[in-house]
């Protein structure tokens, strides 16, 4: 796969385990949804690229995020919530940005406004499938050079939830049934709105896991997953401005 981009190589991805859940689960509807939001926020897209450059483009950027909305959000939400979250996610990218780069990850805050503004509930198709998501995942995660990223989370969320299972004397081992697979290996390594450095990356894998953890423990009733990779979006431009320790 030499000569297919990272952002093609997900995007097929994305679509192949799209079409087996299809298949799998016979989720019609979740299929219709998907596409929708795919096209959505494809459509949307190409109206901001249009009046920027004069030119019809389809941006593998948007079909990422339509497609992770189709993933995220309950098949049996009104069909403009996909609309309203792709639109949502297309214009974030567009006019909510930093030194030319977009700020948050588009589809976490267009699933996150959706579901504080439109009462929008979520699914995570496919997101405990660890067998799929996991592997695959980790072969995005060394292409991009995001691995810090997941150490920073995998650590954190480990000592954090693990020392609240032994205060509760549960098995250490439930924790893996707790972790949200495809927030991890698809959402939270997007290379865009994630640091550049490797200290960087650490401390936002690290700062995700532990506002997870406080907002889960102050009961908070809204997804506490997308909140805290969007809390940590906002600290990027900060974490890129840490310089690196020397040896």
């Amino acid at each position: 796969m030499k000569n297919i981009s990272i952002k093609s190589q997900l995007v097929i991805y994305l679509f192949l385990f799209v079409f087996y859940l299809f298949i799998v689960g016979k989720g019609a509807m979740f299929l219709l949804t998907t596409l929708l939001a795919t096209a959505s926020a494809i459509a949307i897209d190409s109206v901001f690229t249009y009046i920027r450059s004069k030119k019809l483009l389809l941006t593998e950027s948007s079909v990422i995020s339509g497609l992770i909305i189709g993933y995220v959000l309950a098949s049996d939400n009104p069909w403009w919530v996909f609309v309203a979250a792709a639109f949502i996610a297309i214009c974030s990218k567009h006019l909510i940005r930093f030194k030319g780069k977009h700020l948050f990850n588009p589809a976490a805050i267009g699933i996150f406004l959706s579901t504080v503004l439109l009462q929008a509930q979520t699914q995570w198709k496919g997101t405990y499938l660890w067998y799929i998501v996991v592997p695959v995942g980790l072969y995005f995660i060394w292409k991009i050079r995001k691995l810090e990223v997941l150490y920073g989370y995998a650590v954190t969320s480990f000592v954090l939830f693990g020392m609240q299972m032994l205060t509760q004397h549960a098995p250490l081992s439930n924790i893996f049934g707790i972790f949200s697979y495809f927030y991890i290996f698809v959402m939270l390594i997007e290379p865009k709105t994630t640091p550049i450095k490797p200290l960087g990356k650490t401390i936002f894998g690290v700062g995700v896991a532990a506002v997870i953890f406080v907002l889960t423990q102050a009961g908070a009733t809204f997804d506490v997953e997308l909140a805290g990779l969007l809390a940590l979006n906002l600290c990027v431009p900060f974490l890129n401005k840490i310089p690196e320790v020397k040896h």
